[in-house]
């Protein structure tokens, strides 16, 4: 072994990632100070695609916009030119409004005189063809199938009569209609080209009646887009709709609602098959419902599903057709003696959503953000406390039903980090690489660092060497942010997205989408 700096040296274990430093990049929908928000306005539903070109929003009041990035498209250049300007490292991530369309309309069960909403509760992107974006989108009872496509706008540019033949009153001059029989051809057309319909050049005997002007319609350079709804799926759920979820296959999707999991296949609108459903015989024996439900990524037959009760269930569609038995349960055991009458509340997950790879699986429910390896289902591999505030204010939050707000939550593309919602339109960004710290307040504002609250994370108890169960907290400060500002429980930031390649996000605070970057 050589004893000299050149020697041959065991590398010493790469630490964790430095913690990301936020930057605000955009917003749409600004509201001014004073401005009274719209209940319809109010974004329920956020989604990128899988290539991160394009977004997503939804909203109360049914509608679908879309976004598209525009950044990649001006800043290309040759490579020299892009490392003399350092692009990797300063590229601002750009967005612009591309189109809406009124995806929902409010409707009425005349049978169950149940009225139901227009709210937009999910969006998820399908696979693109032919330059067309395809998405699905959902409201309580019906999901639908958009296209949306840019088509070639036609405009009329002339009328079919040659104006130099013309005369007097619109009459022309001379005529080049034959007084011989006409010649009549095999498909119903004439021989005589002054017989030809489609000619521009049409006359008309004078004096007998005035010329017919025909619009010549051509087609221009100018583009419009336009969404159209190639399928609806409806009737299918007794239940409000909470997840739907895309299959890696590109041709099935999953709907979920409090009881049951129906598999679409996106070409068949009429029929679908329940592969999950835990409603009993008689529902005075309700225990749990199903909250939330995503395919994996990259396996055609494999999905998870989270409960009110705190627990997630993988299952897998191969082993037989009603998947009434699960593969794995993943559930964190009761601490004995802490059980309260909040307990179930607030253990109930309000999200799940799988890594990239398909390894882990994010849950997140009142009080924590909580990351499961699907090898092993002993209990979660880290626990980041969100919410741990909040505890000695769970009857207030009760009363104001605050405690059944729905949280979303997910992760960067690179698995690195996760993210979640929380009051006073603050999110949270919790790393989750094995040895770092870092868990980082924001706020939905153009200055998003301006309640940063430090908080050093404490990991606790190691379960192995090679596999560390860990729990983070974040603010444990009670209802008071770092600037002394009480949390304020009417504005929340409930829906989220991190940019599939980038460490970009978005989020909704009431009607205003806020971009960050890092």
């Amino acid at each position: 072994m050589n004893g000299g700096d050149g020697g041959d040296v065991a590398e010493a274990p790469a630490g964790p990632p430095p913690p990301l430093e936020w930057k605000f990049s955009q917003v749409f929908g600004e509201r001014t100070a004073g401005e009274e928000v719209q209940e319809v306005d109010i974004i329920s539903a956020i989604e990128f695609d899988k290539t991160g070109d394009h977004l997503a929003t939804g909203d109360r009041g049914g509608r679908v916009v879309l976004f598209e990035r525009t950044d990649t498209k001006e800043n290309i250049g040759s490579r020299r030119e892009l490392e003399r300007m350092d692009y990797s490292a300063s590229r601002h991530p750009e967005f612009r409004y591309k189109t809406e369309f009124q995806s929902h309309e409010p409707e009425f069960d005349y049978l169950k005189s149940l009225e139901i909403e227009e709210k937009i509760n999910k969006i998820r992107w399908c696979q693109s063809s032919n330059g067309a974006l395809f998405l699905l989108s959902t409201n309580d009872k019906t999901i639908k199938y958009w296209k949306v496509q840019e088509k070639k706008v036609k405009k009329i540019s002339e009328m079919n009569i040659d104006p130099s033949r013309a005369v007097g009153n619109g009459s022309v001059a001379s005529s080049s209609v034959s007084s011989s029989p006409k010649q009549c051809l095999a498909n119903g057309g004439y021989a005589d080209r002054s017989f030809n319909c489609l000619s521009n050049d049409l006359s008309f005997p004078p004096g007998v009646f005035s010329s017919l002007h025909l619009p010549v319609v051509v087609t221009s350079n100018e583009t419009s887009l336009v969404a159209r709804c190639r399928r609806v799926y409806a009737h299918a759920h007794d239940y409000h709709i909470n997840s739907i979820s895309n299959n890696s296959d590109g041709e099935t999707f999953i709907s979920a609602d409090d009881l049951r999991i129906n598999l679409w296949n996106l070409e068949i609108s009429n029929q679908s098959f329940n592969i999950v459903d835990v409603k009993p015989t008689n529902m005075e024996d309700l225990t749990e419902v199903i909250t939330s439900a995503e395919f994996h990524p990259t396996h055609c037959n494999t999905l998870a599903y989270s409960s009110s009760k705190g627990s997630i269930r993988l299952i897998d569609l191969r082993q037989s057709a009603l998947c009434d038995s699960h593969s794995k349960l993943f559930e964190e055991q009761e601490t004995p003696g802490s059980r309260s009458f909040f307990t179930e509340i607030i253990a109930s997950i309000s999200d799940i959503k799988f890594s990239k790879d398909g390894r882990y699986i994010l849950s997140r429910d009142y009080m924590t953000l909580k990351l499961w390896d699907i090898n092993m289902d002993s209990g979660p591999v880290s626990t980041f406390q969100v919410h741990e505030y909040l505890r000695p204010k769970l009857c207030d939050l009760y009363e104001n039903d605050s405690i059944f707000d729905k949280f979303e939550c997910c992760l960067s593309g690179d698995g690195l980090r996760v993210a979640t919602g929380s009051y006073s339109n603050l999110f949270r960004v919790f790393g989750c690489a094995a040895g770092t710290t870092e868990a980082t307040t924001l706020e939905a504002s153009k200055n998003p660092m301006r309640r940063q609250v430090q908080t050093p994370s404490r990991p606790s108890r190691s379960l192995s060497s090679s596999i560390t169960r860990v729990v983070r907290r974040g603010s444990e400060s009670p209802g008071v942010d770092a600037n002394g500002n009480s949390f304020d429980f009417t504005t929340k930031l409930l829906h989220l997205a991190w940019h599939p390649t980038e460490n970009s996000i978005a989020c909704a605070a009431a009607n205003s989408l806020y971009m960050y970057y890092a």
